[in-house]
């Protein structure tokens, strides 16, 4: 008995032992656990980052329930989805961030109940819920966090740490965490949408300041495009009539010197876009306007007026200091302009208008002169002077360029045929075809001034094609009656080396089959820089029959050698030097060498402007091969270049005779 009593006093002393154990245990969990929620409430409570404040919350609920993740779904304004915002634990980098609808999982079961989730709550479910979350209910716990106002999103524990359910304790736990916390994310929350609001104000100052000063800088820019050439970055049209204008009224308020309006326009630009392309003549006019520019001083304004048209306003000057001015701009741009790897030669012409003598406005100087310049391109001057007397014809020529299209459609143009006679023969040899136009209304139109026009217009590739079409039927025709005549007619380089023009020159020899009658003149001082392509097309058409010469010769900037790399079998030395031979001692030279280089490269020499009996002797002693020019013939219609024939003292050629009279034996 005595031993049963200790054993059983012992057991008693043991389990008081194990009690006490026990409370001493709970008693520290409860300190631990009120220590925590203490420290959150402090750790939080002075914290109003809105994202630290969840951080701190999820790390210490993680804690408190020993779970493996703990994660934060804070539910949107619109109540549709809610996010993952924070989380502490186990894989929460593939978690956080993520949203998900209101109606999925267990959180939306939550916040539609307003309860909390866990295991206990399995008989409460209807069976579908039962059946789908059964397995895994003791492994999630999740409380609603709810604000004073509204329902703000939950804590949800993921797996106990070390395995098994979480308790009901843990329940409370988390519920009682909740509570607390629930309050400091909602403040939080309000200072995150103030800080937002703040920021959104800022950002809203900030877009406004932007977008005032985009507004400040669309109307600079829209300033500079109304008033500023984009290209040239020069006074546009615009701009320089305003300021003609302002320095008219102060002439006449104030008094002062006349000034004057300076027209300049590039010589055959169009062709050299056309070779260029828009981008190398784009760069050409941004250098001639950068050489121009540099000609003038700062008191005066150069203005690209359109297209490869200048303008410059010249204050306080006469017309001698125009002219000299004037000279300036064009010796400017006397080198060639290195454009695309290429050298091009850029010629101007100026027209010069004086106020007051030459007009008391804006409108009036200016059209005066481009009126002056356009008679200086008609007459081959390089700078002309308003003359209201020779200058007046210009004021038809708006009308004579809607005119042009009608001409080609009406066939108003035709082709009369200048003789060009062997020196050593004294036997015509062949004909040059020149257009003519005679307008219904002005009678004959000067070829300078409609070929220029053609050229400005667009329309000189049909022009060009007819007069190809028309020489080829000419020469079909004095074929048929015994006069084997070659003729020569003059084909813009743009316009050979255009794409389709070999096809479309085959469609027109497929119906008059007489090219290897053509002889196709290539002005040299046009554009003659990119050999290579301009020898590939010619060899296509010589292949189809066509012969070539070389045009006003001695007036551009190619050598012999080079241009002996084309095709070509003759050259034509220009008028400018036979005319004036027997004066100029120079021009006699130039004429002489040519025929010798030319010789020497195996090549036929055409004189033109043999004006009279002296020019064409000199040009015989120097050995020149062909003649052409007024004391031959002008050129003549078709029907009065076939009397010519037959009755000058410039017979066909025997061996073309001889020809003509096998072809019509055999016929």
């Amino acid at each position: 008995m005595g031993c049963n009593r200790e054993d059983m006093t012992e057991k008693s002393e043991n389990s008081d032992q194990k009690t006490l154990q026990a409370v001493r245990e709970e008693l520290a969990q409860r300190e631990y656990e009120i220590s925590l929620l203490r420290e959150t409430t402090q750790a939080i409570g002075s914290e109003l980052d809105f994202d630290t404040v969840l951080q701190i919350i999820a790390d210490r609920a993680r804690e408190l329930i020993r779970s493996e993740t703990l994660l934060i779904p804070i539910l949107d304004e619109a109540c549709g989805l809610y996010t993952y915002q924070a989380g502490s634990g186990r894989d929460i980098d593939e978690i956080v961030g993520e949203s998900l609808p209101i109606e999925f999982g267990v959180c939306g079961w939550v916040w539609r109940h307003k309860r909390a989730w866990w295991r206990g709550m399995l008989s409460e479910l209807s069976e579908e819920e039962r059946n789908r979350w059964e397995k895994e209910a003791g492994t999630l716990i999740m409380v609603p966090l709810i604000g004073r106002k509204h329902f703000l999103g939950g804590l949800a524990g993921i797996d106990k740490q070390g395995g098994g359910d979480f308790s009901e304790r843990d329940l409370k736990l988390l519920e009682l965490f909740a509570g607390h916390v629930a309050i400091a994310i909602e403040n939080a929350m309000a200072v995150k949408e103030v800080e937002s609001a703040r920021r959104a104000t800022e950002d809203y100052q900030h877009a406004l300041q932007n977008l005032n000063r985009r507004l400040s800088m669309a109307n600079q820019e829209l300033e500079n495009l109304s008033l500023y050439d984009q290209l040239t970055k020069l006074p546009n049209r615009s701009l320089f009539l305003d300021r003609v204008r302002q320095h008219l009224d102060a002439v006449n308020d104030k008094g002062g010197l006349p000034f004057a309006v300076l027209i300049v326009d590039i010589n055959r630009f169009q062709d050299i876009n056309d070779v260029l392309g828009q981008d190398g003549g784009d760069e050409l006019l941004k250098i001639v306007s950068k050489r121009y520019l540099n000609a003038l001083t700062s008191k005066h304004t150069l203005s690209r007026m359109s297209g490869d048209e200048f303008a410059v306003l010249l204050c306080d000057i006469d017309e001698r200091r125009a002219v000299e001015m004037a000279e300036r701009v064009l010796d400017s741009i006397k080198d060639p302009v290195r454009v695309m790897q290429q050298e091009v030669v850029v010629t101007a012409t100026v027209g010069i208008a004086i106020y007051p003598q030459h007009g008391g406005t804006v409108s009036e100087l200016i059209k005066h002169g481009d009126a002056a310049m356009n008679t200086a391109k008609r007459e081959q001057h390089a700078i002309h002077l308003f003359d209201e007397d020779r200058d007046s014809i210009d004021s038809g020529r708006l009308g004579m360029v809607r005119d042009l299209k009608n001409a080609l459609d009406g066939e108003e143009f035709e082709l009369h045929y200048q003789p060009k006679v062997a020196l050593f023969s004294g036997n015509i040899v062949g004909v040059e075809a020149l257009a003519r136009w005679h307008h219904k209304q002005r009678g004959w139109v000067p070829p300078d001034m409609f070929i220029t026009a053609l050229e400005q217009t667009g329309l000189i590739a049909p022009f060009s094609y007819w007069v190809i079409e028309t020489a080829l039927k000419q020469r079909q025709q004095w074929l048929k009656k015994g006069h084997e005549v070659k003729i020569a007619i003059n084909i813009p380089i743009t316009l050979i080396l255009a794409p389709g023009f070999i096809t479309e020159l085959n469609a027109i020899v497929d119906r008059y089959p007489t090219a290897n009658g053509i002889v196709i003149e290539i002005t040299e001082n046009i554009f003659m820089s990119d050999y290579q392509r301009l020898n590939t097309v010619l060899r296509q058409l010589q292949e189809i029959g066509f012969n070539f010469s070389i045009d006003d010769f001695g007036t551009g900037h190619s050598s012999l050698s080079r241009l002996r790399q084309l095709p070509v079998t003759e050259l034509k030395v220009d008028r400018s030097f036979v005319m004036d031979m027997l004066k100029s001692k120079d021009d006699e030279i130039i004429v002489k060498s040519t025929i010798e280089l030319a010789h020497n490269l195996g090549l036929m020499v055409v004189a033109e402007g043999v004006e009279n009996e002296d020019i064409m002797r000199q040009l015989y002693r120097m050995r020149c091969d062909i003649a052409q020019g007024y004391h031959i013939s002008k050129a003549l219609p078709p029907a009065e270049i076939e009397h010519f024939f037959t009755t000058s003292k410039w017979p066909l050629s025997p061996s073309i005779e001889e020809k003509s009279g096998s072809q019509q034996n055999e016929q």
